[in-house]
């Protein structure tokens, strides 16, 4: 069974949702793939591991960096998992680029290299946006690319962490008529 609950953040509304295990889910409202994996039958229901969330975000939305983690349930496949596992590493105010995870997964199964596009993937599909910090993979170039909350979350995010974000930048997308 999974329970859900609403938390007020200073970025938009974030729903949680949790199971027996752990947090399965943290969603801006709105977001590319909001509660996709959120089970049909779930209770709006406040349980220790949502409050465990909740005190988490309040300490990370005051600047400060969380010394600790809720009880976490990933679900996804075993290569979601591994790019999510090592999403966990990266230090807080840090960021790390998709070629770089893509390298590392590439090492860890024995591989001569790994798509950067496919690790992205894994990275825009993580259910548990923030605390499996998914807004801190930048593109090697130091593009502010992806993110299902939107660029502009990701932007402030980055900047509530006192990222140095000297060689970092938006994005330009333009349309040919």
């Amino acid at each position: 069974m999974q329970f859900i609950t609403h938390y007020p953040s200073p970025l938009g509304d974030i729903l949680l949702a949790a199971d027996e295990t752990g947090l399965t889910g943290l969603w801006f409202d709105g977001e590319k793939y909001d509660a996709d994996h959120l089970a049909p039958e779930h209770e709006e229901k406040e349980t220790p591991i949502l409050g465990q969330t909740k005190e988490w975000l309040n300490i990370y939305f005051s600047g400060r960096e969380p010394n600790f983690l809720p009880p976490i349930h990933m679900m996804g496949t075993p290569f979601q998992l591994s790019v999510w596992k090592i999403l966990q590493k990266i230090p807080y105010g840090k960021t790390v680029t998709y070629g770089k995870i893509a390298k590392e997964i590439a090492e860890q199964r024995g591989l001569s290299r790994m798509s950067a596009q496919a690790v992205g993937g894994a990275v825009g599909h993580n259910e548990i946006s923030i605390i499996i910090p998914c807004h801190r993979v930048v593109g090697t170039n130091g593009s502010l690319t992806g993110y299902a909350g939107g660029i502009d979350k990701k932007v402030k995010l980055l900047t509530l962490e006192h990222t140095d974000m000297q060689h970092l930048f938006l994005p330009y997308f333009s349309s040919t008529s």
